[in-house]
């Protein structure tokens, strides 16, 4: 009879710890998730700020030396990540293909310009440093004139601002809700071995005695919950990188292992001063206190 109690002590032990590592594990690995957008979110701006050209469209008397020379000088530019030049032939068999039928049999003649895409590095994308790139390509005497995308350029700016906003918000909102939840779940723990505790006292253990291995158990189990915890966030981010390949997820090992390292500590010291906390709580109270 007690056997078959002691086993079933036994399995409600380990049902119990297995929640509690699952439940730091999916708090932890959320949290986490959010420091890798927060650090992330320059990256993915920066993305979509460099895919906005600016095409110079050059007249048609410009000289070959002319463009060479220009188109040289801004690929040698401090603010250009790549250059494009596109003749007028090329863009007028991009134009067809777009409208699906070719508008030169009835005009009879090829009204487009030659003209260079120039893709800027994305701290230069913003509406006045392109006010002054295109001013100064202006003075040119061959180039006709220069079109981007200003109310584009301008939405992305407002909108990355607020994103990384909100991101914020909601990353300390989870990281506030992640030691509510950790700490609810370790008194759980500890609430159930109660008794042990005010048992262990009523015979002369010290309160650091009685501490001791309540925390070691907890710092156990937060480091369990902190490795499902970036097991989780390596799937995921083995996941992104092979479906945006782009982005370069997986470049910054540095950034990723702070992330991974702040996940741990910060498993294993919630539960640490969760626990605590709690077992303070139990030693503090007297032993009618305990059924309520």
């Amino acid at each position: 009879m007690s056997t078959s109690f002691e086993r079933y002590q036994r399995r409600r032990l380990i049902s119990s710890y297995f929640s509690v590592v699952l439940s730091i594990g999916l708090v932890l690995f959320l949290v986490g998730m959010l420091g890798l957008l927060v650090l992330n979110t320059k990256k993915v701006a920066d993305h979509f700020k460099e895919q906005i050209a600016l095409s110079v469209y050059l007249k048609d008397s410009a000289k070959e030396v002319e463009i060479d020379q220009l188109e040289k000088s801004l690929a040698m530019a401090e603010y250009t990540k790549s250059t494009a030049f596109i003749s007028k032939e090329e863009a007028a068999e991009a134009f067809s293909k777009e409208i699906g039928e070719d508008f030169m049999d009835y005009l009879g003649y090829n009204p487009l310009q030659n003209s260079i895409d120039v893709y800027f590095k994305a701290d230069y994308v913003s509406e006045v440093q392109l006010a002054e790139i295109t001013r100064d390509l202006l003075e040119n005497d061959f180039v006709d004139q220069i079109d981007y995308d200003k109310p584009l350029i301008a939405l992305l700016n407002e909108n990355i601002k607020k994103l990384s906003f909100w991101i914020l918000l909601i990353c300390g909102a989870f990281t506030f809700i992640a030691v509510l939840l950790i700490n609810s779940s370790i008194r759980l723990s500890v609430y159930a071995k109660r008794f042990v505790i005010k048992t262990m006292q009523m015979v002369g253990a010290t309160k650091g005695f009685i501490r001791r291995p309540f925390i070691w158990k907890s710092i156990k189990l937060g480091f369990l919950g902190a490795v499902l915890a970036l097991i989780g966030m390596a799937v995921v981010l083995y996941y992104l990188n092979q479906s945006f390949p782009e982005l370069q997820i997986l470049n910054d090992e540095l950034i990723i292992l702070a992330i991974f390292a702040s996940v741990v500590i910060l498993g294993i010291l919630i539960t640490w001063i969760s626990t605590f906390f709690a077992t303070q709580r139990f030693l503090d109270l007297r032993t009618d206190e305990l059924y309520y």
